[in-house]
């Protein structure tokens, strides 16, 4: 075997084990997609379980909603959505090749983010002035375990909304959104478990 053979041979096998931009973009979307598939779950046992203690004590629900109010809590709501729509913003300018453009909305995106967790701290220390503490009684873990594991997630989304502000600033983006859309993915996902933990826990 000649060295050329050998030379065509190791070139045609390192083309095999290398992935294509597009092809790396679908495996890192199916990983994000993966774990994302795996929070629902954590989510959807935390919720199932202010569920079965709604479906229980119907009246202590009434007691909260009563001593705490939704307004504040709808404030944050519209705040989570416009945050949303700030990324998605974010991601256009990225795709326009516009880096100004998206290190300002990703910076709305994530300063929103941080008035969320902001406010839901405040309406902490409302519930806890009434009363209602995670210890309080049966209805503190099933309210504060679900509420404050999504602020957990809104905080790390603030977190790396800042670290993609900052790549766009060092000249990051400019050859493929990818990044940009992963986290558009995440902080999407964190908009969506926000919609249905209101709707469950505080409109219902």
């Amino acid at each position: 075997m000649t060295d050329t053979t050998l030379e065509q041979g190791h070139d045609a096998h390192a083309a095999h084990d290398h992935f294509t931009p597009a092809q790396r973009a679908d495996n890192w979307k199916t990983a994000v997609w993966l774990y994302l598939g795996s929070e629902v779950v954590l989510f959807s046992v935390l919720i199932a379980m202010f569920i079965l203690f709604r479906l229980e004590f119907p009246e202590r629900i009434h007691e909260v909603h009563e001593a705490a109010g939704v307004f504040l809590v709808a404030v944050n709501t519209f705040l989570l959505l416009a945050s949303s729509w700030a990324m998605v913003m974010g991601l256009h300018e990225s795709r326009k090749g516009n880096p100004q453009g998206l290190i300002r909305w990703i910076s709305l995106t994530a300063l929103l983010g941080a008035v969320f967790v902001g406010l839901q701290y405040v309406e902490y220390q409302t519930l806890a002035h009434e009363g209602i503490t995670l210890y309080s009684d049966s209805f503190g873990m099933r309210f504060y375990a679900p509420t404050a594991f999504h602020g957990a997630h809104v905080i790390v989304g603030v977190v790396w909304a800042l670290l993609v502000a900052n790549h766009a600033r060092r000249g990051g983006y400019r050859q493929s959104s990818l990044g940009v859309e992963i986290f558009g993915l995440y902080w999407h996902f964190v908009d969506v478990v926000w919609i249905v933990l209101f709707t469950v826990i505080y409109l219902i």
